[in-house]
């Protein structure tokens, strides 16, 4: 064989390598560490275990019971679905939960698949995100001694991601609570990069398609997985509508949430959310404490938190 033969073998097989090396990268990307449980929740009210099942998969989860029974009624008790965030557990959620369940909120959390508990998939997604917090507004809702008209949601990064995602997708909830939430997936995945230390380029540019191929996503459905349009077809005033295709339902109140100190998640991405939505989508507030996962000790937080969560669920 001549040179030039050579050479394009070469060539061909460093590509190979190459598409191969990142192809690995990809996939070990989509596995999130998974952290388990503790045998039970620190917390100083009763509990009891509760699985559902998404997807497919079982879901392992807890449900924490108001100190005071104030808020309950013939209906049952308003209920907070506290979600999580990537490589996280239901465990390191439970610093939102004590406020919650003093004010006379029920907390229904879990684990999404492929974390703390539940049951792993091959290819974990945002999209997996959106459909776990699915079916846990339906197990919460046919939870005996909970209010299916008085359910709201508070998730934490891709917990509040999620959320919002599946807000296009009929969940009927009254009101929705994001903290450190990441507004474009390339956000969350370059902010991974650089905190494993790995390059941007070419991995922020690859790894979305590894995902998408990995997760069987298509690209009008990752396309349609935009947080703006999302919140502009669905986010406001709870005695507003927003047309579907099957009529009208009431759109749903937003509070996002974000730290200027989360140095994982940078708070500019939600500023600039808040810049391009109309007025009065989405109610915004921006904290100071240090940190992608501490906003609730900041006083405001609960400041805002709680009044927003009383209003919406009465």
């Amino acid at each position: 064989m001549g040179a030039e033969v050579w050479i394009v073998i070469v060539v061909v097989i460093v590509l190979a390598l190459a598409v191969f090396v990142i192809w690995s990268i990809g996939a070990k990307s989509q596995q999130p560490r998974k952290l388990a449980n503790a045998e039970s929740p620190d917390v100083a009210t009763k509990w009891q275990p509760l699985s559902f099942v998404s997807g497919g998969s079982r879901i392992e989860g807890w449900l924490l019971q108001p100190t005071t029974l104030s808020k309950s009624g013939e209906a049952g008790l308003p209920v907070v679905i506290v979600a999580h965030g990537w490589g996280s557990n239901r465990t390191r959620v439970l610093r939102y939960t004590r406020p919650l369940y003093q004010a006379g909120f029920a907390v229904f959390m879990y684990d999404a698949r492929s974390h703390g508990n539940s049951e792993s998939i091959k290819a974990p997604s945002a999209l997996m995100f959106r459909d776990d917090m699915l079916a846990a507004i339906a197990a919460a809702k046919g939870t005996p001694g909970l209010d299916a008209e008085r359910l709201a949601v508070l998730g934490h990064s891709l917990g509040g991601f999620g959320a919002l995602l599946a807000l296009d997708h009929g969940a009927d909830v009254c009101a929705v609570v994001t903290d450190s939430m990441p507004v474009r997936f390339d956000t969350m995945l370059k902010a991974e990069l650089r905190r494993k230390k790995m390059p941007i380029f070419p991995l922020a540019y690859a790894i979305p398609s590894i995902w998408l191929i990995r997760a069987g996503i298509s690209r009008q459905q990752f396309k349609e997985a935009d947080i703006k349009t999302v919140l502009e077809k669905h986010a406001g005033d709870s005695s507003a509508t927003a047309g579907t295709t099957k009529g009208m339902k009431m759109k749903t109140p937003v509070l996002m949430i974000h730290s200027e100190g989360d140095d994982f998640i940078r708070s500019e991405d939600l500023k600039q959310l808040q810049r391009e939505l109309p007025a009065g989508t989405i109610e915004t507030l921006f904290v100071q404490s240090n940190g992608h996962s501490a906003s609730e000790q900041d006083p405001a937080f609960w400041h805002a938190v709680l009044p927003f969560l009383d209003a919406n669920t009465k």
